[in-house]
Formats: C-alpha cells, sequence, structure tokens
C-alpha cells in the first residue's frame, strides 16, 4: 500500500517541552501510583476509582457543582501544575482537557429527578455541568489561563489529539504554554449497557490486549494531563524538563462508525504522517504504547498498520489497558503520561493480562516483567469509534 504522507511541520517551529505530569486512574491519585502499578504483571481488580480527597480543590458546594469528570480532570491538571512550578494568570496559555463522552452522571441524576421530582427540580448546574467543555472550562479557571480554552471530543483518540492540538499551540507560537489532557467518568450502567450490547466489552471482565483469547475491552475511568512549554520559556524559568513533544498526527479511516479499517489505512497515515511531523525515521522509535484495547478487531487492525509503517520490524510494544482498562479520552492522556514516564525512567511497562500473543498479531509485546530498554523516542497511539486516530511522538529530554 502506497501511503501518501505530508505535514506542514508546525511542531519543527518552537520546540514543546513537558514540564508536568498528573494522573488520577484505578491504579489510585498521581503519579507515582499510577508508575507503580504499571511495574507489576497484575492489574487492579476493579478498574473504578477508589474515593479520594478533593478538598484542596475547593470547598464541599464548589466540588458538587462538577460532575465527576471534570473533578477527576481538575485533579490531574492540579499535580500536573503543580510540578511544573508555573503561576497564573498567563494570559496566552492555552487548556484542552477533553473527553468522549462529558458529564454522563450528571445527565442520569438529573434525568431521574426529573422524572421523580418534575421539571422545576431540575438543577440549574444541570448544562454547566454536563457540557463536554466543562472539564477544559474548570482547568482554565483555576490555573488564570487566558488562552485558547477547547475540548475535542473524538471518542478514544481524544486524549492524544489534546496533546497534539496543544502541542502546536505552543510549537506554532499562539501560546506560551498549554494544558493538555482527558478525562472521562463513566462506569454507570447506562454506558456499559451500550457497549456490552455492541458486543464492545469482555464476556470474561478481563482486559488482554493483543492476547489469542482477547473478547473485548474493560471499562475504566480517570484523567491524564501533561503541561507544556515552549522549550526556551522553561529553561529560562529553571524549569525541569521531562520530555520533548516533537510530532503528532490526526487522520480519519473514512471507512466505519465503529469498527476499524481492517488495512489500517487510516492508522497507517497517522503514524507516518506523525513520524514526518518530528521530522524522524520509524528506526528512530524505540517503543510504542499502543491503544491496545483487547478486542478483536481493533488490536488486529493495529498490528497490521504497525507491521505496515515499521516495515515488520516493529520496536516492543506494550498496552496499559490491560492494567487501567479503556478510559475512553482519558486512556491516550494517560498512555502519553505513560510514555513521559517510560522515557525518564528508561523502562516499559510490561501489558498485564496477556499470556499468549495472538501469533496474528506479530508484535514484540512486553509480558510478564518490565523491560529496562534505551529509550530516545516513544510513539504513542490513539483510535476511536468514527474512524479517528491519533498518534503523538515524545522523545527523551536532550539540549
Amino acid at each position: 500500500m502506497q501511503v501518501a504522507v505530508t505535514s506542514s511541520g508546525p511542531l519543527q517551529g518552537r520546540r514543546v517541552a513537558v514540564v508536568g505530569l498528573g494522573a488520577l486512574s484505578c491504579a489510585g491519585v498521581g503519579v507515582d501510583a499510577l508508575w507503580q502499578a504499571l511495574q507489576k504483571d497484575t492489574a487492579p481488580e476493579s478498574k473504578r476509582l477508589a474515593p479520594f480527597n478533593a478538598d484542596h480543590l475547593g470547598g464541599p458546594k464548589e466540588l458538587r457543582r462538577l460532575d465527576p469528570f471534570s473533578l477527576y480532570g481538575l485533579m490531574a491538571a492540579d499535580e500536573a501544575w503543580r510540578q511544573s512550578g508555573l503561576e497564573g494568570p498567563l494570559l496566552d496559555a492555552a487548556c484542552v482537557v477533553t473527553t468522549g463522552i462529558g458529564g454522563l452522571q450528571t445527565v442520569l441524576e438529573q434525568v431521574r429527578i426529573l422524572n421523580d421530582k418534575g421539571p422545576a427540580r431540575v438543577s440549574p448546574f444541570m448544562v454547566p455541568m454536563m457540557m463536554p467543555n466543562a472539564a477544559s472550562a474548570a482547568v482554565s479557571m483555576r490555573f488564570g489561563l487566558g488562552g485558547p480554552c477547547e475540548t475535542v471530543t473524538t471518542a478514544c483518540a481524544a486524549g492524544t489529539h489534546a496533546i497534539g492540538n496543544a502541542a502546536r499551540m505552543v510549537a506554532s507560537g499562539r501560546s506560551t504554554v498549554a494544558v493538555a489532557g482527558g478525562a472521562e467518568a463513566v462506569i454507570v450502567q447506562i454506558a456499559e449497557s451500550g457497549f456490552r450490547n455492541m458486543t464492545a466489552l469482555s464476556n470474561t471482565e478481563f482486559s488482554r490486549p493483543f492476547d489469542v483469547d482477547r473478547d473485548g475491552f474493560v471499562m475504566g475511568e480517570g484523567a491524564g494531563v501533561l503541561i507544556l512549554e515552549e522549550w526556551d520559556h522553561a529553561l529560562a524559568r529553571g524549569a525541569t524538563i521531562l520530555a520533548e513533544v516533537i510530532g503528532a498526527a490526526s487522520t480519519a479511516d473514512s471507512y466505519h462508525i465503529t469498527a476499524p479499517d481492517p488495512l489500517g489505512s487510516g492508522a497507517i497515515r497517522c503514524m507516518a504522517t506523525a513520524l514526518a511531523d518530528a521530522d524522524i525515521s520509524a528506526n528512530d522509535v524505540s517503543h510504542i504504547n499502543a491503544h491496545g484495547t483487547s478486542t478483536p478487531l481493533n488490536d488486529l487492525a493495529e498490528s497490521v498498520a504497525m507491521r505496515h509503517v515499521f516495515d515488520n520490524r516493529v520496536p516492543p510494544v506494550t498496552s496499559v489497558k490491560g492494567h487501567l482498562g479503556h478510559s475512553l479520552a482519558a486512556a491516550g492522556a494517560l498512555e502519553g503520561v505513560v510514555s513521559v514516564l517510560s522515557l525518564l525512567n528508561q523502562t516499559i511497562p510490561p501489558t498485564a493480562g496477556t499470556t499468549q500473543v495472538d501469533p496474528e498479531i506479530g508484535l514484540d509485546v512486553v509480558l510478564g516483567e518490565p523491560r529496562p530498554s534505551d529509550l530516545d523516542v516513544v510513539l504513542s497511539n490513539s483510535f476511536g469509534f468514527g474512524g479517528h486516530n491519533g498518534s503523538v511522538v515524545f522523545r527523551r529530554y536532550q539540549n
């Protein structure tokens, strides 16, 4: 298959540093809890978030006016912002904290109130709580980010698209700083029923990406956030640079509303364009943090695409969805966080739940134990319903 690749190269403008990371997942609160959980070959039994303390983010009344997905995003952003050492207000700073579904829990609660108590009792805060841009708005208001404040709602690719879009704002000179990530809180019966009835969920409630016995994904929830900053600005203020975003891309399969193109053509173009945007070759990539949902069709299509782009010399692959489940828009954001952590620790986490890689997959999937590796460049992939594809390229810190 011939793939036409073009790149306007916006990430070849100003360099984009990663200066902060934040995470909230079933592994616990914070980046350290996430990384420690990923070092094990067993996954947390529940993909739901455990109760956590958010008192530092506001009083009870203020927090009640946030749908859980917005609160998750704010928690992760707060950790990342504190690590960055930045202070607001920053009038040119961008904020792209996204979601796949938005405030579904708020919608369900207010529908119940409507049915039980009548329309007059529906909360006046319903709309600002349920709207998909609520998390991005909450983050921008908390830190005084006065630049572009946007939400990219592209299903399971949204978190990766948020990182790529935010990086372009910094690289192009539109913003000096950008907060990028995704948040999701949809482990509720109606969402589970919808995914299950379309045969997307595992019947065994077990996530096993790329495994010969994979039978669907397990729902997860949480948030991941990265703070991006123009390189020279970060150096001038003495910031600790964790990694660099050097390329990103977005394409569409134009194939089917839920099923991936079995030839992987859209994913191929996405990865190839991201590499061209980064001005590197496939041979420069040390590791791929895969989408790896544990569904039969998606894992196979992604493997076909990776083998094509890398000419059957695919670098080691992992999917953290074996540990965390699939948290839709939060997944790509959390995987971006993990990609940076892999570069910092020079270690590839194992793919939990997977014991026997499907021979049709044909990839070096990291299993069992963390794999120490000389990592210079990590490619992170996300693919979503609607045929949305996203890839972002991270590089280890170097002057």
